[in-house]
């Protein structure tokens, strides 16, 4: 599974990066807002981090606009992925964008049939949003394991399952088993997943017993 991060803070970026378990990276208006910064000196700084695809997402939601922004933001940098909405209007430019060579990322997906849509539409990746369907009483889980399935049935259907609206480590291995090919996390999440009180508890005992011994590697 890749793993990419959901964010537009460069400094957070950066420091993910350095682990070289980062794989790519997603934004979204919302986040872009967050940092305070222009979109477009914010995507050319985060796609010169890392080599994986940057998501950049179009604000405009009529075909034309979506075009014209989806292929300048492209032209940011060679590993931008322009991400449209999950409308007819964005599956319109999915298609024609996708067919320019241009990866698309599509998002704010919420069903299987949207899912198949997308795909058929030339998607590179489709997001299906797992938390926000927790949060109204659905099983978000449900979802991925049913569009890895209907993907899986068809060889011509090339687009890659971007797991989205992370809310813990949890999601992430579930969607894993299920054969998810990316999820996309906030900072925290993935942070998460160092963490396990036995390698707290091991590694305290290590190197109490390292002290006793009185040595230095160095």
């Amino acid at each position: 599974m890749k793993f990419f991060v959901d964010t537009a803070d460069v400094k957070e970026i950066q420091d993910l990066a350095a682990t070289g378990l980062l794989d790519g990276v997603t934004t979204n208006p919302s986040l872009i807002a967050k940092s305070g910064r222009p979109i477009l000196d914010v995507i050319k700084e985060i796609c010169a981090i890392v080599d994986g695809p940057v998501s950049a997402e179009v604000t405009a939601t009529e075909h034309k606009a979506m075009l014209e922004e989806g292929r300048k933001l492209a032209k940011l940098a060679k590993n931008v992925c322009v991400k449209v909405p999950l409308t007819v209007d964005g599956l319109k430019t999915c298609k024609v964008l996708s067919s320019d060579g241009i990866p698309v990322n599509v998002t704010l997906c919420f069903s299987a049939a949207q899912a198949l849509l997308a795909a058929k539409a030339g998607a590179t990746f489709i997001s299906p949003f797992v938390g926000r369907l927790d949060d109204i009483g659905q099983d978000g889980m449900e979802l991925i394991a049913d569009i890895c399935q209907i993907y899986e049935n068809y060889a011509a259907l090339k687009t890659e399952v971007l797991v989205a609206s992370v809310r813990h480590p949890v999601h992430v291995v579930a969607a894993a088993k299920m054969g998810a090919h990316v999820a996309t996390l906030p900072p925290n999440v993935l942070k998460q997943m160092f963490n396990h009180p036995l390698t707290d508890k091991g590694l305290a005992a290590f190197l109490a017993d390292w002290a006793k011994t009185g040595q230095s590697i160095l």
